[in-house]
């Protein structure tokens, strides 16, 4: 039996398509099929896996001095 793969080799631009197609699709669920619970829990699993994306990422920190934001 194969396993799965565990080792993705996927750039920063692949990663942006794959969020935007995301947004995309939990909008179109949301706008469309609001009513039902299984759209519901569409929208609802579209979100989790777009905030699991988001926290797997790292963001800017300067080693060194205060970080002054904006």
């Amino acid at each position: 039996m194969p396993g799965y793969n565990k080792n993705f080799e996927l750039s920063i631009k692949d990663l942006d398509l794959i969020e935007e197609a995301l947004r995309a699709s939990k909008l179109a669920k949301a706008q469309a099929d609001a009513k039902t619970a299984a759209a519901t829990e569409k929208v609802r699993d579209i979100h989790e896996l777009l905030g699991r994306l988001h926290n797997q990422k790292t963001f800017y920190r300067p080693a060194k001095g205060t970080y002054v934001s904006g």
